[in-house]
């Protein structure tokens, strides 16, 4: 008998297939999915139902109760979730185990840590430290990789039968056991809040370079114990917290008693703390001169500097030769370069000197070194000559100046012309050869006494001795007068 081919398939081979779809799907009806699944679920139960079961194995064959199907936006941890309602709620809680696991840095899904199909008896809850991000709970595992027997940690060797806790007191108990003398002191130092500071990267270890911070240890800091400076710091905020100011530390060796403030290092330097170099330029009194090589206790008695005069008086009042005469303000004539070199500048006072008195010498007018109260009138220096007669007042000014005493210029009203007989360079002696009270024409008139005494008797005119009666302005009277 000839059988039949439809294309490449026989008609035995369609029935063949048909039948095994047939059976296939018999066998999905009456026992689910277990002809796909790869392993028997686990059996072991918990003290309560979850999803109205107390195990895996119950739902046995019923895959959809765990499996989204894919063409769907429902994943395999929203039926996890839907079961066990209580994970559910720790998701909402920010400082949960399971809400630390899942977050958008995760990839992680729940059969990471809880694989089955494994079998019956296997364990539900199995995790991979090579895969499990325990950087995302806080604490890394950098420098936890084995333990000080060189065997690799596990889960239980921190966490015990239960790893969703942990107990601070098993980081003592280990490291006692590396180095107890140090754990003890530490946890003095910095209490036992071991994870306030210490995140598994081991960022404070003995790696540790205090260099890179704002706070460089330097000199003597360089020897010191953490506990000097970070007495009591339980956290990394306290220990980032702790203040970097001199005064903070060094108040007690404070000589100066809050005198000089709190910016100890103007001052001091970490290499020595006794080795002091103060500028004196920013304060108030630069060092200048002679002052550069004093001593600061020179100046500042009983070590006393906040609030030291700079007035020159209060260290050079001993020193100063004009008694107070020339008041406080030394500064005005002396420098600190040399006490003795000193220039005063006349122009400050009353009297400026210009002139001759440029020249005179400071002892010429301020006799036996008596400066205040030095008069400052001619009379008082150019005594008035006998030539003057006391015509003049002591108003010298009138007619004499700083420049030469003379010639002198006499500006007041003179009823004699000043140039008679001259180009007005006449000299006051010319007329006035005695003194200033009576005058002569003898001086330049080819005249006697006796031809003048003939001419003006034959004249009529007795008073011949008053010349300026009869020419006041010096020349021959009109005939009519």
């Amino acid at each position: 008998m000839k059988s039949h081919r439809f294309g490449c398939l026989s008609a035995t081979g369609i029935i063949t297939a048909i039948l095994t779809l047939v059976l296939i799907a018999g066998f999905m009806l009456t026992q689910g999915g277990v002809l796909f699944s790869p392993g028997k679920l686990n059996a072991e139960k918990g003290e309560q139902a979850w999803g109205g079961v107390r195990s895996h194995a119950e739902i046995s064959g019923e895959c959809a109760a765990c499996h989204a199907p894919p063409w769907g936006r429902e994943t395999m941890r929203d039926r996890c979730i839907s079961c066990h309602i209580n994970i559910a709620e720790e998701l909402q809680s920010t400082e949960s185990l399971h809400s630390v696991l899942f977050t958008e840095n995760t990839a992680f899904t729940c059969k990471d840590c809880h694989p089955d199909h494994r079998g019956a008896d296997s364990k539900l809850t199995l995790l991979d430290l090579n895969r499990f991000p325990h950087q995302a709970t806080g604490f890394a595992l950098n420098a936890h990789q084995k333990t000080r027997y060189g065997e690799p940690f596990s889960c239980e060797d921190c966490h015990g039968e239960n790893i969703t806790k942990f107990d601070m007191n098993t980081c003592e108990k280990c490291h006692r056991e590396i180095d107890q003398v140090f754990t003890l002191a530490h946890q003095e130092t910095f209490s036992k809040e071991c994870l306030a500071c210490h995140d598994g990267v081991d960022i404070y270890s003995g790696d540790f370079d205090h260099n890179q911070l704002t706070f460089p240890l330097e000199g003597e800091h360089a020897s010191l114990t953490c506990s000097k400076c970070h007495l009591g710091n339980s956290s990394i905020k306290e220990l980032q917290d702790t203040p970097q100011e001199c005064y903070a530390c060094h108040q007690e060796d404070d000589e100066h008693n809050g005198e000089f403030g709190e910016s100890c290092a103007v001052c001091h330097t970490p290499s020595d703390w006794e080795d002091a170099t103060f500028d004196h330029s920013l304060s108030g009194f630069p060092l200048e001169g002679k002052h550069i090589d004093m001593e600061c206790e020179d100046c500042h008695k009983n070590d006393i500097y906040e609030g030291t005069s700079s007035a020159c008086v209060d260290c050079h009042l001993e020193d100063d030769e004009h008694k107070g005469e020339f008041g406080v303000a030394c500064e005005q004539c002396h420098t600190s370069i040399n006490w003795e070199d000193v220039t005063f500048d006349h122009a400050l006072s009353n009297f400026p000197l210009d002139g001759a008195h440029i020249t005179v010498a400071c002892q010429d007018c301020h006799i036996d070194q008596v400066y205040q109260g030095t008069k400052t009138e001619c009379a008082a220096c150019h005594e008035d000559p006998a030539y003057h007669a006391g015509v003049f007042s002591a108003d010298c000014i009138t007619c004499h100046i700083t420049d030469a005493w003379s010639p002198a210029t006499y500006n007041d009203p003179h009823t004699f012309p000043m140039n008679h007989e001259s180009n007005g360079d006449n000299s006051c002696r010319t007329c006035h050869d005695i003194s200033f009270d009576v005058y002569t024409c003898y001086g330049c008139h080819e005249h006697t006494p006796s031809n003048i005494a003939s001419e003006h008797r034959e004249e009529g005119i007795s008073n011949y001795e008053n010349c300026m009666e009869c020419h006041p302005d010096g020349r021959e009277p009109d005939d009519d007068d």
